[in-house]
């Protein structure tokens, strides 16, 4: 009677075995090339894709006879397996002994083979993908993670404590005159900026000395623009043979920073991002012309420089300031709102505003203008000019701190930059 009920699911059953079978093969195709390019001899001692199929076939066809003949059969596959990971993990020496990367992996593969039989097979292909990934990455993630200093981890986990304390407990409403400051907001919105500093400072750390000049540049507009003007500037002076390619470096990091804006205010308002591509485009013309101009004259073998100084931007004290910043210039923008000196006062409060912190007042502008307190034509040349203002700040740097090569090409490029920020606003 058995039997007979079974003969109908047996065709889908074999494909559920078959996919199983090639997803846990998957799986163990990658653990089995870690294994071999981490290790001397190449050896594989806890499973490769034979080892990995059979135990994704194994969870298959366990969750198959546990729904029929079975019950905790499939339990009984996890322990098991299970089981017999820990034994093989304590005879083996303590310097090849595996992590419990080993330990997860195979009970997922066998997870991959139920899920599959379940129908579930999404869920099965987004499990042995990741489970891939993250076997895959294992030296390069190693690698990465050592360049980080004790003072990195130790800021990183700071920021992540406060932020994790601060967001749950305090209040997501207004205070103080003009209600300008919502502690809620401010410090979500310096976890944005924070975030999209984060990336770049990493992808920094990741590529070291030898980055490429132009990576370090894109990354570098992430981190901080400013610190890259500041840097590159500086190294220009004491190696001025070249300063062509520390002023490509500093004119790619001021372009990034044009999207990096577009993108920080697309988070809060979309309408209001989607005006300043056309202008931010305007201004990063110039830029991206001799960028290309630049590269393409460029003398090979002189595009790896040495990775700048850049401060992890999940810094608490950096953190900090940004929000003291950020409500300064939002308590400016209510107050020239409610004394209804808007259209005369918020110009000139962008452009020295833009002269500290970009991203303190576009966001500012952006929230404003989200509430209704700040019309949309106004909010957009608020953030241009702010934008114009950063320009000519890092211009003055480069002028003041590089060599005679760097100060001429910066002072050219992002006086271009500027003056077609302010064509953009009269042309608004």
């Amino acid at each position: 009677m058995g039997a007979a009920n079974l003969e109908p699911t047996v065709p889908a059953l074999l494909i559920s075995i078959i996919v199983s079978a090639c997803l846990g093969a998957l799986v163990g195709l990658i653990r089995q090339w870690s294994d071999q390019t981490a290790t001397p001899q190449g050896n594989v001692d806890f499973g490769g894709v034979r080892t990995y199929a059979l135990w994704a076939m194994l969870g298959c066809i366990s969750a198959f006879l546990n729904e029929s003949l079975a019950p905790y059969l499939l339990t009984v596959t996890f322990l098991l397996v299970g089981t017999h990971q820990v034994v093989a993990m304590s005879k083996t020496s303590s310097e090849t002994r595996p992590g419990g990367t080993t330990f997860a992996s195979a009970l997922l593969t066998v997870l991959v083979g139920a899920l599959v039989l379940w129908n579930q097979r999404q869920a099965a292909v987004l499990i042995a993908a990741t489970t891939v990934v993250l076997l895959g990455v294992k030296q390069p993630l190693h690698a990465w993670t050592r360049r980080f200093t004790a003072d990195d981890i130790r800021a990183t986990l700071q920021f992540v404590a406060i932020t994790g304390v601060i967001l749950p407990l305090v209040p997501n409403r207004s205070f103080g005159p003009y209600n300008a400051f919502n502690p809620y907001t401010t410090w979500l919105l310096v976890v944005l900026i924070s975030g999209l500093g984060f990336l770049g400072y990493i992808a920094i750390r990741s590529l070291g000395t030898r980055a490429g000049l132009l990576v370090t540049s894109l990354f570098g507009g992430l981190a901080s623009s400013t610190a890259i003007t500041l840097a590159f500037s500086r190294r220009s002076k004491d190696d001025p043979a070249l300063s062509e390619h520390y002023s490509l470096a500093v004119v790619v990091a001021c372009s990034v920073m044009l999207a990096r804006v577009i993108v920080t205010v697309g988070v809060l308002n979309l309408e209001l991002a989607f005006t300043l591509v056309s202008p931010f485009a305007l201004m990063a013309l110039p830029g991206v012309l001799y960028g290309a101009w630049l590269w393409f004259r460029r003398q090979p073998g002189k595009g790896l420089v040495t990775a700048p100084q850049i401060g992890n931007p999940l810094s608490l004290k950096t953190a900090v300031k940004f929000a003291l910043l950020y409500a300064i210039i939002g308590f400016l923008v209510k107050m020239i709102t409610s004394l209804n000196l808007l259209h005369s006062s918020l110009l000139p409060l962008s452009f020295f505003s833009g002269l500290t912190d970009m991203d303190a007042i576009s966001l500012s502008v952006t929230g404003n203008h989200t509430s209704g307190a700040v019309p949309l034509h106004l909010a957009t040349q608020a953030i241009i000019i702010a934008a114009v203002a950063n320009s000519l700040l890092k211009a003055g740097f480069a002028i003041s701190l590089g060599s005679p090569v760097l100060k001429k090409q910066i002072s050219l490029v992002l006086g271009l930059t500027a003056a077609a920020g302010v064509a953009a606003c009269v042309w608004l």
